[in-house]
Order: C-alpha cells, then sequence, then structure tokens
C-alpha cells in the first residue's frame, strides 16, 4: 500500500512516500481503507519533535480520517465489513495513523459515519469535534449559559460554537477578521468581538450587561487570560485547550470572580466515558444534519509535506489529503 511516514523528527520534509505492506486487523480491530487523512497542529508538532520525540522506528503520522472498513478482526462481527466510518486517536499510542491506503485500528476508533457525510468532513471530526465537545460539556450543560469561544473561525473553535448554540447557549466569539467573524457567526454566535479593533474585555462585559460569561472555552490561555480574568463570572469555566506561543499567566492565577474552575482539555487524555460520550452526540448531530464543518484545503497524498506546512503556517480550515478514490 502506499503511505507517508517519518523515520525522525524534523521539518516537513523529512516525510517520504512509498510502498509499505498493508496491515490486518487483530482481535477487536477493524481495517480501514482511507479516503481523507485530517490534519491537526498536534500532528504536525509531534513530526516536527514540539511535543514528542520519535515513540516508534517509522511513524506514519495523523490521528484523523475517514474511509470504509474493508475487514475485521477476531470478535468484531462482519456486519462492520461495508461501513463508512471516521476515526479517531489513529496513532495515538501507535505507530501508523491515516496517511496511508489501509490503517488498521481498535474496532471502537472507527465510529459509523451517516450516509450524507461526506469522507473529506468525516476526516475533520475526530480531534477537533471531540476537543470542541469535551471543552464545553465537561462540566455540564450549557444551556442558558454565555459562553465566549476564542477564535470561532479555527477547526476546535468553529465546532465550539456550533455545540454551544445547539445546546442553547448564547455565543460570544473572539475573532481577528470581518471574514472570521462571519464564520463564527455562520456557526451560530451571537455576537463577534475583533480583538485586533476592539478593548475585548469591555466589548463583551457591554455584551452581557455587565455580568461576564459563564465559560470560556480558551485557544490561548496566556495571551487572553487578561482579558478572561476581567469576564469570567464567578463559578465559571474556563476550559483550555491549547496554552498559545507566550508564557503562562503568573501563578497563582488572579482571577476577577471567584470559584472559577480553570480545565485543561487534551483530547488524547480524556477519560473513556468522555470520549464515548463525544463519538455518540456528535454522530447523533451528524444524523440530524445539525453540524457544518469548516473545510480547507485538500491535497493529494503526495503533498503531505505542503498539507502540513499549510496547517503550521495557519491555514483556515481542516486541512486533509485524498489518500483513496471515494
Amino acid at each position: 500500500m502506499r503511505a507517508v511516514w517519518y523515520e525522525r523528527n524534523g521539518p516537513a520534509d523529512v516525510m517520504q512516500i512509498g510502498e509499505i505492506p498493508m496491515p490486518g486487523p487483530g482481535p477487536g480491530e477493524v481495517l480501514v481503507r482511507i479516503v481523507s487523512s485530517g490534519i491537526n497542529p498536534s500532528d504536525w508538532k509531534r513530526r516536527a519533535g514540539q511535543t514528542r520525540s520519535m515513540e516508534f522506528p517509522r511513524v506514519i503520522p495523523h490521528q484523523d480520517g475517514s474511509g470504509v472498513v474493508e475487514a475485521v478482526g477476531e470478535g468484531v462481527p462482519e456486519s462492520r465489513v461495508g461501513e463508512r466510518v471516521w476515526l479517531y486517536e489513529a496513532q495515538y499510542g501507535r505507530p501508523f495513523g491515516t496517511a496511508a491506503e489501509y490503517t488498521a485500528q481498535p474496532s471502537h476508533h472507527a465510529v459509523a459515519m451517516p450516509d450524507d457525510i461526506t469522507f473529506q468532513q468525516g476526516a475533520c471530526l475526530g480531534v477537533p469535534a471531540m476537543t470542541a465537545h469535551r471543552c464545553v460539556f465537561a462540566d455540564g450543560p450549557v444551556a442558558g449559559k454565555t459562553v465566549l469561544v476564542a477564535g470561532g473561525a479555527g477547526a476546535v473553535g468553529n465546532y465550539a460554537v456550533q455545540l454551544a448554540a445547539l445546546d442553547g447557549a448564547t455565543v460570544i466569539s473572539t475573532v481577528s477578521s470581518d471574514h472570521k467573524a462571519q464564520i463564527a457567526r455562520d456557526a451560530g454566535a451571537a455576537h463577534t468581538v475583533n480583538y485586533r479593533e476592539e478593548n475585548t474585555a469591555q466589548r463583551i462585559m457591554e455584551l452581557t450587561g455587565g455580568e461576564g460569561v459563564d465559560h470560556i472555552v480558551e485557544v490561548d490561555f496566556a495571551g487572553n487570560f487578561p482579558v478572561s480574568r476581567e469576564v469570567i463570572r464567578p463559578n465559571g469555566v474556563i476550559a483550555i485547550y491549547a496554552q498559545g506561543t507566550v508564557a503562562q499567566p503568573p501563578v497563582p492565577l488572579q482571577i476577577r470572580s471567584s470559584n472559577v474552575t480553570v480545565r485543561s482539555v487534551l483530547v488524547y487524555d480524556m477519560p473513556e466515558r468522555a470520549k464515548q460520550d463525544a463519538t455518540e452526540q456528535i454522530t447523533a448531530l451528524l444524523e440530524q444534519d445539525k453540524l457544518t464543518h469548516l473545510l480547507g484545503p485538500r491535497f493529494p497524498l503526495e503533498s503531505a509535506a505542503e498539507a502540513h506546512q499549510a496547517v503550521e503556517g495557519g491555514a483556515i480550515g481542516n486541512v486533509t489529503l485524498d489518500v483513496t478514490n471515494a
């Protein structure tokens, strides 16, 4: 089978493409023919060695993807053969992810996908949608609350806006341009604040009648902390899925309100129950046609290095690789 891999950490050009043996499904696994492979920031950071050194002699990258179940291992019903599925955590703790024509994965990591969801859309769900789900719902429903989503035009942020709005929250999103503001509004944000042009904390307090927000989904904890500390309400939640690029806020955290929960979210370490809840609820929303998907640049498998560079460069939307024909 054709696959992309790397055997050392480094820039995007450490990735190679060629032929390697096709895997077979072990007990409890399914063999999936990959149609689309999704790329997340964590994928290029692992390849670059920023978050992990080489854990295996050869790594086929990418946690997310979609495709068709071609075979099943012992203990998996034969009825799964032919299912269209979306994958999550394909390369977590394993050497071979979705940047290949085939991958063998635990059966529960291959989630049945409604027929009207495209493979490109399915490849966007794992890390972004599951992270968003945890950030929004780890501390309970948000119906009737005001939720601030930093970066509502980002992959995680866009799903977070949708999930919070669908649950009945009033969503405010910070953005850096009119184009991104429209993306956030299309996802369900009631208000957007351009942090490059406005006094962000002041504007959020105006929008909330001086009350502040109940819940924050945060992409840059350190960089945005001067705003977060001012706008979070008592008993609120700050759910952080990325630390940002600057030094962390001073510790102990000086927050205007009391009884604030600061939750650090990493999708890979989520409790299994939380992962199951996320996959079930995301799939239910897909079946109800209630989720939209922020699709970004699309590359052929042979252009995996360029695709990684696009993600690293901050491309808008989920970047994907076309691996095999649908």
